[in-house]
């Protein structure tokens, strides 16, 4: 038998590919996130062609600025779906950041160094006692994180039922900061925080043994038990880091409204699990990915930038076209899920 052939670095030579080779190569559960990215840039596309103005850099920017809590709570949310779970508290959490922040920094006199760390302290603690009771109890994650919201936006009307106006001189110095880029391009402080949010779950997601147990738990429970990984521990910290990326959105919340208030971020779980499905995380867990989600954000901004610009249809037209797509990234994982259950 022939010896193989080596490189200089010891390693098989390189064999010509067959026919086929790349298709082979090729895995279905790419399929939504390359269908979300192709999406996008279409979209991104076409307003660059109708709309002038529309191909610049501040707009694409101003997709980070105004939907920079959205990617920080859909951060945490993809953790949690990827773990088979669900968490609709999220919005209320965001809500009651705002009103406890508020509270704390105009009727309290606390500093927002102070004040700050001690929301996001709340924030955790609310998610993993959550985590705690799903798995120690083994409830429903539908059920006490829907628990979880109706609290949480309860208790931000036994602060006030009104408004809260944050006045402080330097927390709005903070929010009115602007880190320049180039041809008079910016960012603003709560987007740099969703980036680096990002990157960080980036990095837990590929490059930890926390990030890697997510995926075993979401892929089969049963299984990662009998593979030794610590699931109680997983799941818990799945849901005490969507409290804390909850949290960190009502501090990046309060940048952008300057105020704490009940009725804020009304719906904004539904808004995080849309962006995390259309950015090709799987409702039964498993498969997923933090950049696509960074994609579902960007194309639900995307799609009102794209209704701003064109200024004769209403707001409204943005909740239709997501539906259509949520359906639509609905049936295309149902399809990948039977297709990989055939295949097996």
């Amino acid at each position: 038998m022939s010896a193989v052939p080596k490189t200089s670095f010891g390693a098989a030579a390189e064999v010509a590919p067959q026919p086929g080779a790349a298709r082979a190569r090729w895995n279905p559960k790419y399929l939504p996130l390359a269908a979300t990215i192709s999406l996008f840039v279409a979209m991104a596309t076409l307003g660059s062609v109708m709309y002038t103005g529309f191909f610049s850099a501040q707009v694409f920017l101003n997709l980070l600025i105004d939907n920079a809590f959205l990617i920080i709570v859909a951060v945490g949310m993809t953790f949690v779906i990827l773990s088979g779970g669900i968490d609709l508290s999220v919005g209320s959490v965001v809500a009651l950041t705002t009103m406890v922040l508020a509270a704390l920094v105009e009727h309290k006199g606390w500093s927002p160094l102070v004040a700050v760390p001690v929301v996001l302290l709340m924030g955790t603690l609310f998610g993993a006692f959550m985590g705690v009771l799903i798995e120690r109890f083994k409830l429903q994650p539908f059920i006490v994180t829907l628990a979880g919201m109706f609290l949480a936006r309860g208790l931000c009307y036994l602060i006030s039922i009104d408004s809260i106006s944050i006045t402080n001189e330097a927390y709005s110095e903070l929010s009115q900061w602007r880190l320049e880029l180039w041809e008079g391009a910016s960012l603003s402080l709560g987007a740099l925080i969703a980036i680096a949010v990002l990157l960080a779950a980036l990095f837990i997601a590929h490059c930890t043994p926390f990030g890697r147990a997510v995926y075993a738990v979401g892929g089969s429970e049963n299984s990662a038990v009998l593979m030794g990984l610590p699931v109680r521990a997983t799941v818990i910290g799945v849901y005490t880091l969507s409290g804390f990326c909850s949290a960190l959105a009502g501090v990046v919340f309060t940048f952008y409204m300057l105020s704490g208030y009940g009725l804020h971020a009304v719906g904004m779980e539904l808004d995080a699990i849309a962006a995390v499905v259309i950015g090709g995380t799987l409702l039964t867990g498993g498969v997923g990915y933090v950049a696509g989600t960074l994609f579902g954000v960007l194309m639900l901004g995307i799609i009102q930038t794209l209704i701003s610009f064109d200024g004769t249809l209403s707001s409204w037209w943005t909740r239709i076209v997501v539906g259509v797509l949520l359906f639509v990234f609905c049936l295309l994982q149902r399809l990948l899920t039977r297709r990989a259950a055939k295949r097996s």
